[in-house]
């Protein structure tokens, strides 16, 4: 797997985007411990918040495959800024993914910046903090 692999499934997906309200097209890609790549993207609604964030569609689609852990995510946004994952799908994230697990941002350009989990989301609560396996 290469990074140019995560960033042409969360570029397709992107192009797939629902974002009538925004016009801000998110894109996402994750890589599951058995190698798969699973994307997403974000789908607005008008009843907002009730939308979802590409991220959350990617894991989405990584659980209903199969998957239980995120080896690496890319996130692909628009415009001229970082494009990091909300706080919300930062917990998300950190549901299935430790603090080592690679954290891609990416724009139009290809990837900006890459981050670990534990510097988007330092000391975070996750199932280990519940006594579960994370």
């Amino acid at each position: 797997m290469t990074i140019e692999t995560l960033l042409a499934a969360a570029r397709t997906a992107q192009g797939r985007a629902h974002a009538p309200y925004s016009r801000f097209r998110v894109g996402a890609a994750v890589l599951d411990e058995h190698g798969a790549i699973h994307a997403g993207c974000n789908v607005e609604n008008a009843a907002y918040p009730v939308g979802t964030c590409a991220e959350a569609g990617a894991i989405a689609a990584m659980v209903a495959a199969g998957g239980r852990r995120i080896a690496a995510i890319l996130v692909l946004g628009e415009g001229d800024t970082l494009v990091t994952p909300c706080g919300a799908c930062r917990q998300r994230v950190r549901e299935f993914a430790g603090p080592d697990t690679p954290v891609h941002v990416a724009g139009p350009e290809g990837v900006r910046r890459s981050f670990t989990l534990e510097t988007l989301l330092p000391a975070s609560f996750g199932p280990d903090t519940l006594g579960l396996p994370g």
